[in-house]
C-alpha cells in the first residue's frame, strides 16, 4: 500500500479527520498527503514548513537545550505536538522508525481529543511502514 493510500485509510479510523500528511523534516518535504477537500499547493507546502518550526525551530531547539541534562539531550526531543484551534484539532507525531519524520492529522474540533490522540498513536507504525 502506498503512503497516500495508507494515509487515506487511517483517516477513516480517526474521528472527524479531514486531513493527514507525512513530513520529512530533513528535506522539508511533504512526502504524502490526503485531504477531504482540495487545497492549493502553497497550503500543503506551508504544512511542511510549520511542522519543521514546531519540532526544530530555533526557539524550540533553545527550549529543549535548557531542559537537557548532561549527556541526555536526545531525550528532550519533542515527539508529539497538539494544537487546538476554534475549529480543528491538529496532531503532529514523530515516528519511532524514522525520527526525522512527522505524521500530521487534522480533525474537526467536535471530535473527542482523547479518542483522536489514541487512534493517531495507533496508526503511526502502520503509516511509517508504508515509507
Amino acid at each position: 500500500m502506498s503512503l497516500d493510500e495508507r494515509l487515506q485509510t487511517v483517516m477513516g479510523t480517526l474521528p472527524e479527520c479531514v486531513a493527514a500528511g507525512y513530513v520529512d523534516m530533513e528535506s522539508g518535504l511533504l512526502l504524502g498527503v490526503h485531504t477531504l477537500d482540495p487545497h492549493p499547493q502553497e497550503v500543503l507546502d506551508l504544512l511542511a514548513a510549520a511542522t519543521l518550526d514546531l519540532f526544530q525551530g530555533k526557539n524550540v531547539a533553545a527550549l529543549k537545550q535548557m531542559f537537557a541534562t548532561e549527556g541526555d539531550s536526545a531525550a528532550q526531543q519533542f515527539n508529539e505536538v497538539i494544537l487546538l484551534s476554534d475549529g480543528y484539532i491538529h496532531i503532529f507525531l514523530r515516528t519511532a522508525r524514522f525520527p526525522k519524520h512527522v505524521i500530521c492529522f487534522t480533525c474537526r474540533r467536535g471530535a473527542k481529543l482523547g479518542r483522536v490522540l489514541t487512534r493517531a498513536r495507533l496508526a503511526v507504525d502502520g503509516i511509517s511502514q508504508a515509507v
